[in-house]
């Protein structure tokens, strides 16, 4: 048996003349149109010395031959490795070394030329040399064999020591996730998603992409969220898969009532927070209540809470099947969630010693911090580490405060997220002077060496930072002091 995960894909369609993907503009394609144009780049791909188990690195605008790229990777054998389109030259410089890819595929306006990949280039409206190679090929490409502990994708993940980290994710990690979603979301052949998520991240790619791929239903796919377009769509689809951020901005529209959202089934939320304000408005206002999950790259879906039962506000519901979620502290009290199951990533890329170092009797440390309640219902209070969650990125501080600290004027920085409605949490920099330093010299110089989302929102002069008998920054101490969340 093939365990490539496109096969999966591939043996779940029963209609390859059904429509897969509709756009904004109209245009619909089919199951046989995507398949077979990422038979097409399979072939390109292979044309340029693409080998099993060699990574692809794409930097390229959401779009439908971009889904395709990501397919035609993994029908080769090889391991998808999808970066932010907001990252830095020098940000890509690190991955680039990092993950050594044969390819690299990325705007025709960011191509660079090195003797040690191929790179090819795709736009935001499918133009550039992979689509005009790929024209050429054939349509008919024989998947790879592989089994489920072969990789499929590299994501990549911020590490406390300011480099990012790269999960590996398998066929098998893949699969099993897809396979648990269509069960307990109830998707089937029928089913309409609004996808408005970008594609370099779980949540839009495998998350969403990949289980309507098993379900064999369709995607509205939006190149990024417009909530008039959201809206003037809910009554002809069936389910939204968004962010926070999503939720709260359409909460906002005057057009969002019971009547506009009658024929959605099933409303997720995930990839950050979402307040239990926003949770109980948007049932007042709609008569839904959403569901919310929890997932990592290290692992895509966790938990979720039930489709048939209470969703609870706050919390993310219970461990997927064949997923077990373990706490470190006694039933009902706070500790470290750890995690183990057929989703839980292969280890970090090239990375042995932290691989050995976040696994525990076989269990996945996540580094949040959370409870089971009296109903099994799990809760996530914290985290360990000091990730914050904008936006449904992740962001580590150290990254941000190593830059700010380099810049003249600055003493030291501490970098916190603090609640805020939009993004789940705003990326805050409390920083200490020791000259003439501005907020705008500060973003300034910051814009030009890190990715917007992970650029502070606000920065906040102070005289010293908080720390405890150990001289350690007291971060919690600095989050209560501003805890305010934004208007």
């Amino acid at each position: 048996m093939n365990d490539n995960i496109f096969q999966h894909f591939f043996d779940a369609q029963h209609n390859l003349n059904k429509a897969f993907i509709e756009t904004d503009k109209g245009e619909v394609f089919t199951y046989a149109d995507v398949f077979n144009l990422s038979g097409q780049i399979a072939n390109t791909l292979r044309a340029a010395g693409l080998k099993p188990d060699d990574r692809v690195a794409a930097q390229v605008e959401k779009s439908i031959t971009a889904l395709a790229l990501y397919l035609a990777v993994v029908r080769c054998g090889a391991i998808f490795l999808p970066l932010n389109t907001a990252y830095t030259d020098s940000e890509m410089a690190y991955f680039l070394d990092d993950a050594k890819p044969r390819i690299l595929v990325c705007d025709p306006a960011r191509a660079i030329a090195s003797p040690k990949f191929t790179t090819l280039t795709l736009s935001a409206n499918s133009a550039g040399t992979l689509v005009e190679r790929a024209k050429t090929q054939s349509t008919d490409f024989t998947t790879a064999q592989r089994s489920r502990d072969d990789l499929a994708a590299i994501l990549y993940t911020s590490g406390t020591t300011g480099k990012s980290k790269g999960a590996m994710l398998s066929h098998g990690n893949l699969l099993s996730n897809a396979k648990s979603l269509v069960q307990i979301w109830h998707f089937t052949a029928d089913d309409i998603l609004i996808h408005a998520l970008p594609t370099y991240h779980t949540h839009g790619l495998f998350v969403a992409s990949n289980t309507i791929l098993l379900a064999s239903a369709t995607m509205i796919y939006l190149p990024k969220f417009d909530a008039d377009q959201i809206i003037a769509l809910m009554p002809r689809a069936t389910t939204l898969m968004g962010v926070p951020t999503f939720y709260t901005r359409l909460l906002a529209h005057p057009k969002l009532d019971k009547a506009t959202t009658k024929n959605i089934r099933l409303f997720i939320s995930g990839s950050a927070p979402l307040l239990a304000e926003t949770h109980r408005e948007w049932s007042l206002k709609t008569g839904h209540a959403i569901l919310e999950r929890y997932g990592m790259t290290e692992t895509n879906m966790n938990s979720s809470n039930p489709y048939d039962g209470e969703r609870i506000a706050g919390s993310v519901g219970f461990p997927l099947p064949d997923v077990d979620i373990r706490i470190d502290a006694p039933q009902g009290e706070i500790g470290m969630i750890e995690i183990k199951g057929p989703n839980v990533f292969k280890g970090y890329w090239r990375n042995p010693e932290k691989t050995a170092a976040e696994f525990r009797d076989g269990y996945f440390i996540s580094g949040d911090l959370g409870r089971f309640d009296a109903h099994g219902y799990l809760h996530i209070v914290g985290r360990g580490k000091d990730l914050v969650i904008t936006g449904g990125f992740n962001v580590y501080p150290i990254e941000i405060e190593n830059e700010i600290d380099a810049i003249d004027g600055v003493l030291e920085s501490a970098v916190i997220g603090l609640p805020h409605k939009d993004f789940g949490e705003a990326v805050t920099a409390i920083v200490v002077k020791n000259g003439d330093v501005t907020e705008a010299k500060i973003k300034s110089a910051l814009n030009i060496k890190l990715a917007k989302f992970k650029q502070p929102k606000a920065i906040i002069f102070v005289e010293s930072l908080p720390r405890n008998a150990m001289g350690k920054v007291q971060k919690n101490v600095l989050r209560e002091m501003f805890k305010s969340p934004s208007p």
